[in-house]
């Protein structure tokens, strides 16, 4: 399980992160962004993508066994 943060107050609605990974970000309207906070880990690839393709860098992302641990 991956989990994710995103600062809204960043993100400036690029879709980036909607484009690369629709099965976890998806915009609602033209700027707000609506995404899934504990991702499976089977998007991993897909979510990393898109966080790098931010171009605010609005989106973090954590291992979340890995930071219960």
């Amino acid at each position: 399980m991956l989990r994710l943060v995103v600062d809204l107050n960043r993100c400036q609605g690029y879709a980036q992160c909607a484009f690369l990974a629709p099965d976890v970000f998806a915009l609602h309207g033209d700027e707000g962004l609506l995404y899934d906070p504990q991702a499976e880990a089977a998007q991993r690839e897909r979510v990393a993508q898109a966080a790098a393709a931010c171009p605010v860098q609005a989106i973090l992302v954590e291992d979340a066994e890995a930071a219960d641990a």
